[in-house]
Parts: C-alpha cells; sequence; structure tokens
C-alpha cells in the first residue's frame, strides 16, 4: 500500500491545502491528512474545530484519513507506515 502523509497545523485548511490532498488521493492509496498538535503555538480555531473543517470537506472520499499527532513527524511517519510526505 502506498501510504501518504500531509502534516500541518490546518489552521484552517486552506484552498491550497485542499488541492494538493485532491491530488495526493491520485498518487496514493491512502492520504493521511496528520494535524500536528504543538502546546507551544496558539491557534485561531480549536483541534476538533480543525478535524472537523477536514472531515467535512472530504465527507466522500474514503483514501483520506484525518488524525493528529503530538512529537516529530518523522517519528509519526514510522509509527504509520507512511512511505511519502
Amino acid at each position: 500500500m502506498k501510504r501518504a502523509l500531509f502534516p500541518g497545523s490546518f489552521d484552517p485548511i486552506t484552498l491550497g491545502h485542499y488541492d494538493i490532498i485532491k491530488r495526493g488521493v491520485h498518487l496514493f492509496d491512502e492520504v493521511v491528512v496528520a494535524i500536528g498538535i504543538n502546546a507551544d503555538k496558539k491557534y485561531m480555531f480549536s483541534l476538533e474545530d480543525r478535524q472537523r473543517f477536514i472531515k467535512e470537506a472530504f465527507k466522500n472520499e474514503p483514501k483520506i484519513k484525518v488524525v493528529t499527532y503530538k512529537g516529530l513527524t518523522i517519528d509519526f511517519c514510522q509509527k504509520i507506515e507512511a512511505q511519502f510526505i
């Protein structure tokens, strides 16, 4: 399985993010949109809102998975066995 990780804060998700994610669907078996959690950063929207925005935008796309993560992106890639970022 070709799994890609698209990490970011997505505060909020933009049309640019949306376009990249949609393009990834055609290249990979699964696109994991990973919202990074950084306690030192001030956000415009809550984590729950950001997750909801992304899930709503891609509700009809089964190849897209929305998750959150803490720590280094590379460690999370290894954890979920993503081969592409």
